[in-house]
């Protein structure tokens, strides 16, 4: 029988609400030493799943705070055991007492995911569901949190566990083959099960191609701002950020590394990084910082190219304009629109696919900036809840994939059936490690290592 964990569930900082967490089997007789309600009955007396009002005690049986009490009996409950909640004055001392006195009364210190972990284990969740916790916790738009909760309602699950059915269905005939030689496939079972094998593999392929998204949605866009020195590069910084990020004079070559802002524009979250002026570097440092916003474009989705719309293009201009086109996206801000314009914008136009006239220094353009930006990566709502957010997943569906290609192959052609079903089981085997169904204890160890404690 499992031990029963405690651990607080909300940040230790000064707040109007903390929360102390429990689950396992000695719960209820856990709340019947730290907690005391004001009705007088114990807590096996009390209505299931109600807030319940009374006195936190700690390791000494005194009142430490007036606190709710709610108890949620398994299997019904977010681990599958018998769990409850102490919601608490958010003060780090009353929260630390109250966690001390659960470990006086027979309670461990929960590990990072532990909660999740158990719901998993107890079938609560699957692993799909379980990363979705994560990913709603660390969501840092309203896009990636709708998709997070989404996922984590079984939307991805539902779509994984129909190839996973189909396969399973699949595999039992050719295990009938193999076993029994006599059986034999005729020709309209062999056509439904490269139907089953096509429809799998052209799935796979969809699921496979919303990786991508995921991440952008998950953690932002990698975007990168060039151009030569003195364009207003961390002035667009700073007005798209709203506040003075990076340090602006009028002094060319002032930003000498690269300096990292996470800005929400629209629903894309862009984790933009301001660069070093693109030029001929005057000494070792500024060498280094042009070293690093070229490594910065290698790496970045998104490009945004300032230019100085109050003079023409230059050598250094076209030296910035170099870099910015390798990167996938690019988009062109012609800068200092408050000043009398000297650059062709309609040649630009002609050149690029995005040319817009901004003003760091007033605002003018903006919108429209991030308007074009916001385009470029669009929400893509109609798959929301079926994104997958990480390499782990990314990987089992591509390897799912190509055993699914390889068995679809092998079956087309005529191999034995014995080919067909080790590539088939090798599908049904990946599958398994995405949702769950068929996955290693370190591996399930290592996906839980990165929940924080308390959840």
């Amino acid at each position: 029988m499992p031990d029963t964990i405690a651990a607080i569930a909300t940040p230790q900082l000064p707040s109007a609400i903390g929360i102390l967490r429990l689950s396992g089997p000695d719960t209820r007789c856990l709340l019947e030493r730290v907690f005391r309600a004001k009705n007088g009955r114990s807590m096996a007396d009390q209505p299931r799943r109600a807030m319940v009002y009374g006195d936190l005690l700690d390791r000494e049986g005194r009142i430490i705070d007036h606190v709710l009490c709610v108890l949620f009996p398994g299997p019904d409950s977010y681990t599958g055991e018998d769990c409850a909640e102490l919601h608490c004055h958010g003060s780090p001392v009353v929260l630390n007492e109250g966690l001390a006195a659960l470990f006086a009364a027979g309670a461990r210190q929960a590990k990072g995911g532990e909660f999740t972990r158990r719901a998993f284990l107890n079938g609560r969740m699957d692993l799909l569901q379980a990363e979705a916790v994560a990913d709603l916790v660390d969501a840092e738009t309203a896009e990636a949190a709708r998709n997070a909760a989404l996922q984590l309602s079984g939307n991805l699950s539902r779509g994984v566990d129909g190839i996973y059915d189909d396969l399973m269905a699949l595999l039992s005939r050719f295990y009938a083959v193999v076993d029994y030689p006599d059986e034999d496939i005729d020709e309209d079972s062999r056509e439904q099960m490269l139907d089953t094998l096509r429809r799998a593999e052209n799935r796979l392929a969809e699921l496979q191609a919303t990786f991508s998204r995921g991440q952008v949605l998950k953690t932002g866009v990698p975007a990168v701002i060039l151009g030569r020195p003195n364009v207003g590069k961390s002035s667009l910084l700073n007005a798209l950020a709203g506040y003075d990020r990076a340090i602006v004079t009028d002094v060319a070559g002032t930003t000498r590394d690269t300096v990292e802002e996470k800005i929400r524009v629209g629903h894309v979250l862009l984790r933009l990084i301001d660069t070093a002026g693109i030029r001929s570097a005057a000494d070792a440092v500024e060498a280094q910082g042009v070293a690093r916003s070229r490594d910065a474009a290698r790496q970045a989705s998104l490009a945004l190219l300032v230019l100085d719309g109050s003079g023409p293009l230059t050598d250094e201009d076209e030296a910035a304009i170099a870099v910015a086109e390798a990167v996938p996206h690019l988009l062109v801000a012609v800068n200092k629109s408050d000043l009398p314009r000297r650059i062709d914008v309609g040649r630009l136009a002609d050149r690029f696919d995005h040319v817009v006239s901004v003003s760091a220094k007033t605002g003018e353009g903006l919108a429209i900036l991030t308007d074009a930006i916001a385009a470029l990566y669009p929400a893509g709502g109609e798959a929301q809840g079926v994104l997958l957010t990480n390499a782990r997943q990314a990987d089992a569906v591509s390897r799912a994939l190509e055993s699914v290609k390889s068995s679809r192959a092998a079956l087309r052609i005529g191999m034995t059936p014995d080919v067909v079903l080790t590539d088939a089981e090798a599908a049904l085997h990946a599958l398994g490690e995405l949702n769950g169904r068929s996955v290693r204890e370190d591996l399930v160890s290592t996906i839980f290592s990165r929940f924080c404690v308390g959840k």
